[in-house]
């Protein structure tokens, strides 16, 4: 029962009493019945004056509160005379201005802070007590590719950077480096208090473009005093062997020797050309970009390697999207991309004799994927991939990845080389 029901149903039982009480006691004197009655009626009076003067403050108080609870900080109440009641209203006011000011600042904060994560160079990924993804910021959408993400728990996404979330989380860790192919990203895992519990927060940094930047420039130097040395020493050298080589055939056409100097020569050229190509990798121009269809490309380097491809039994499959799948780049740079994925696909499957190369491209999002059914990736060798020098192949010169990333890097495309569900390795290209 209200405290109002209260007040009034004890007001008006004990006047009720008054009244009856008054009638038998001066019933038989009228004019002490009718004073009776009018100090009951001022009684009455006061009693509602009573009741107003006590329940109002009580009001104010509900809708000072109901206000409250719907975060509605623009109530304000006028002053009504009344010392008690004045005083209530005061201090309501007070306390009003104060969470107004209190919830400007917390939301300027809050639009301070929700713009500082969104334009964050860094991938930010808040939790909630449950480990349930609440929030994240567009760079760590861009290197999750895109999986939408919010709303899950950790424990129900397969992804590489989330496992290794979770292990941070698990085994209370700060920070991992996490290198899968051609990037490269350091995830960090810290907390913060959330009304009295304890949450956690995930910075993922990509390293890939300041560990391209250090190779360069640790290699860079190396590559060009290199060039250097081996072009000012090649071109007098072979014009020697030349000279020698002239002068043993004159004096004997079949000579060993004038065989040892060609092989020599040759041998010179073929350095000449090496360091060539790796002075073409640190001297990368940037791309020229202009539209073009990639079904066009990928024919024309299929058709650049099918007498290679021939001598080998290995054919071609294209399950090309049905629409020209039309893309913003660099034409040149990004078909020695493709010749080098098809030459490393066409070494990798060796001597198998049903060999086979598929082209495959989708059109949303924009995708080109080259499968082979070679003999796919081995574990101790996917972290190296990229690695500048880093080659599978006893004679190999561990510049084709490295070019590839490159030119992809500066394309923006994101890629990944694995090995394909079914058989052999798939190089895989989001040509956005």
């Amino acid at each position: 029962m209200k405290l109002r029901t209260k007040y009034l149903l004890f007001v008006c039982i004990l006047h009720t009493i008054a009244l009856l009480l008054s009638y038998f006691v001066f019933e038989k004197n009228k004019l002490y019945f009718l004073v009776a009655e009018g100090l009951i009626l001022i009684s009455v009076v006061i009693s509602w004056q009573l009741y107003n003067q006590m329940i109002r403050p009580l009001n104010l108080l509900v809708q000072g509160a109901d206000a409250i609870r719907d975060e509605d900080f623009t109530i304000k109440f006028v002053k009504t005379g009344t010392y008690e009641m004045d005083q209530l209203i005061e201090v309501y006011n007070q306390m009003i201005d104060q969470l107004r000011k209190e919830r400007t600042v917390q939301q300027q904060q809050h639009f301070f802070l929700d713009k500082l994560i969104d334009h964050s160079p860094v991938g930010i990924i808040i939790l909630d007590h449950d480990h349930r993804i609440q929030m994240v910021n567009p760079v760590a959408k861009k290197i999750l590719h895109a999986i939408p993400i919010e709303g899950w728990l950790l424990k129900d996404i397969s992804h590489s950077i989330i496992d290794e979330v979770r292990m941070l989380i698990k085994e209370k860790k700060r920070s991992v480096t996490l290198k899968g192919g051609a990037e490269s990203y350091k995830i960090q895992v810290s907390e913060f208090i959330d009304q009295g519990f304890s949450r956690n927060f995930v910075i993922i940094q990509e390293l890939t473009t300041e560990l391209l930047v250090a190779e360069k420039q640790g290699y860079g130097k190396v590559i060009r005093m290199m060039a250097h040395e081996v072009n000012n020493t090649i071109g007098p050298v072979n014009s020697i062997l030349d000279s020698a080589m002239l002068m043993e055939k004159d004096r004997n056409e079949n000579s060993a020797l004038a065989n040892a100097l060609q092989i020599a020569i040759d041998r010179n050229y073929n350095l000449n050309k090496f360091m060539r190509n790796l002075a073409d990798l640190v001297r990368l121009p940037e791309p020229d970009k202009k539209y073009m269809d990639l079904h066009e490309l990928i024919y024309s380097v299929a058709t650049l390697w099918s007498e290679a491809a021939k001598e080998k039994n290995i054919s071609f499959e294209f399950k090309l999207h049905q629409v020209p799948l039309i893309i913003f780049a660099d034409q040149l740079q990004l078909e020695q991309v493709l010749i080098n994925i098809v030459k490393n696909a066409i070494e990798a499957i060796g001597d198998n004799p049903q060999g086979i190369i598929t082209f495959v491209t989708e059109n949303h999002p924009k995708r080109l994927r080259i499968i082979d059914n070679g003999k796919g990736i081995s574990a101790a060798a996917a972290p190296f991939l990229f690695s500048p020098f880093f080659s599978t192949k006893g004679d190999g010169q561990g510049i084709g990845l490295t070019l590839i990333k490159d030119v992809l890097l500066k394309h923006e495309y994101p890629f990944y080389l694995a090995d394909n569900e079914m058989t052999g390795a798939e190089f895989s290209i989001n040509v956005l």
